[in-house]
């Protein structure tokens, strides 16, 4: 077994994709969109899109500096214990953690629901459960996340490029369609106010969700003083671009009525448009890309997942047995981990009857968005506490103004956010997980800096290597003493 993961493998196109399937294009345009249009009646989507482009464009320039002098594939939780203290740098991954798992988990549910039972269903001849085709994509996550990243990314490469020229082809086509017109409504900047402004931005948060995981494998990349800037600039200007475009098209498309049709037809909206031009064929295509799309979404959120897990076994901040690595440099264990737990909530909501396309995905996807919201602003705090004890040879731009002005936004759509959780989940105020969310989350990030505490007086070598990756003292094997 290993401590460390393998190095120089990735290149910036391996990254930008993996990062771009957890982002997952085509699930955005045809499954966030119109249930994010049916629950919160807002048709700001693609102007939103826009704005959170430009923010993470911010966001990313302290981010990015930080990591050239924090190579962690940990990202957020080593950023948070270098720049605000140890003990919430374990609370932020404890956050990171749980934000993604609401990430991948959520996919499951769309994959079964909206995908896979639908075509199983047709191509039987008889009703398919919606947790028979979750099983199957669990098994093949199960996989290819037990493996190392670079054959994992093969997948990867393959679906995102595939499932990106869709969305384009799509939405041109039905921007050829007699009749069509644009929205202003869909791109009015009125939306960018007031309490819609919190609601919007999270809805595009989730949708940029996986953009930061450059980071995660810097340990991984070749060249990462190159690379991973790249990917994730080129990663954040080619799916906004997307993003806004296909949404847009997608609104416009609907009518007078896009909210109605949005909650009318889910998915099958964008194809249906789409299909006007190319043939109900392309529903088809349209249907499989999407849940292959979605198979990607799972696999780069496991890979991100596993690497935190990894990072923290590691340091010894959670069970050593989680910080190994094959020989080839796949942290199996956190690999293992993840997937057991993936199939317990498949089992949960399937025995229960849950809805999994409402109560898995989008409620999920939204639980997400929020708390990689919230990361962000935590984040971008940490840059300022680490570049202000030293330059580190950084300028002025990258150490200081840019993270200042990223907080600042981040911290009002944070505060907007969860002063409007019912409009984003779709539910009455106080109710679901307009109520439970935050404080699942808000215990989530207590509980682990209590642990960053609690660390600090029952095993000071083990906090004093919290953040420092490959560099602590707890990832040599004289350092496995005192830890599980």
């Amino acid at each position: 077994m290993s401590y460390a993961l393998a190095r120089n493998r990735l290149g910036p196109f391996a990254i930008g994709s993996a990062i771009a399937s957890s982002v997952a294009p085509l699930t955005v345009i045809t499954l966030v969109v119109p249930l994010a249009l049916a629950a919160t009646g807002l048709l700001g989507f693609p102007i939103a899109i826009i704005a959170v482009a430009a923010i993470l464009m911010i966001y990313a320039v302290g981010y990015l500096a930080m990591a050239r002098h924090i190579p962690n594939a940990g990202a957020f939780y080593a950023y948070v214990a270098h720049g605000i203290g140890r003990p919430f740098g374990v609370g932020t991954a404890w956050l990171a953690l749980a934000t993604y798992t609401s990430f991948q988990l959520c996919c499951y549910g769309a994959f079964g629901a909206a995908i896979g039972a639908p075509l199983l269903s047709d191509w039987l001849g008889f009703t398919v459960p919606w947790f028979i085709p979750a099983l199957l994509a669990w098994a093949v996550v199960a996989l290819l996340g037990a493996n190392e990243v670079k054959l994992s990314g093969y997948v990867l490469v393959f679906l995102v490029v595939a499932e990106t020229i869709l969305v384009v082809l799509y939405s041109l086509a039905i921007m050829l369609t007699s009749g069509f017109a644009f929205s202003g409504a869909a791109i009015s900047v009125k939306d960018l106010s007031g309490p819609s402004l919190g609601v919007l931005i999270v809805l595009g948060a989730t949708s940029f969700a996986g953009v930061e995981q450059a980071v995660v494998y810097i340990e991984e990349s070749k060249d990462p003083r190159r690379t991973i800037p790249t990917a994730t600039y080129v990663t954040i200007a080619v799916i906004g671009a997307a993003y806004a475009l296909a949404s847009w098209v997608q609104i416009s498309a609907a009518g007078p009525k896009p909210i109605d049709r949005a909650a009318a037809e889910g998915a099958d909206l964008f194809f249906n448009e789409a299909a006007i031009m190319l043939g109900q064929s392309a529903v088809t295509v349209g249907k499989v890309l999407l849940g292959t799309g979605l198979v990607a979404a799972l696999l780069a959120f496991h890979n991100a997942i596993t690497r935190y897990t990894f990072a923290l076994g590691r340091e010894g901040v959670l069970p050593r047995m989680f910080g190994r690595c094959t020989i080839k440099g796949a942290p199996r264990n956190a690999s293992i981990a993840q997937t057991t737990l993936a199939l317990g909530v498949l089992a949960v909501y399937a025995v229960a009857g849950w809805d999994p396309l409402v109560q898995l995905f989008y409620w999920g996807s939204t639980t997400g968005g929020l708390g990689v919201l919230l990361l962000y602003a935590l984040t971008s705090i940490a840059v300022l506490g680490f570049f202000a004890r030293t330059p580190h040879g950084e300028n002025l731009w990258r150490r200081r103004l840019a993270p200042l002005l990223a907080t600042a936004v981040l911290l009002v759509v944070a505060y907007l956010a969860v002063d409007n959780l019912a409009a984003l989940y779709g539910v009455a105020p106080g109710t679901g997980p307009a109520r439970i969310v935050p404080i699942a989350l808000l215990a989530i990030f207590v509980a682990g800096t209590v642990w960053g505490l609690i660390l600090k007086h029952t095993r000071p070598e083990v906090y004093e290597g919290i953040g420092r990756g490959a560099r602590s003292a707890t990832a040599s094997a004289s350092g496995l003493s005192a830890i599980l």
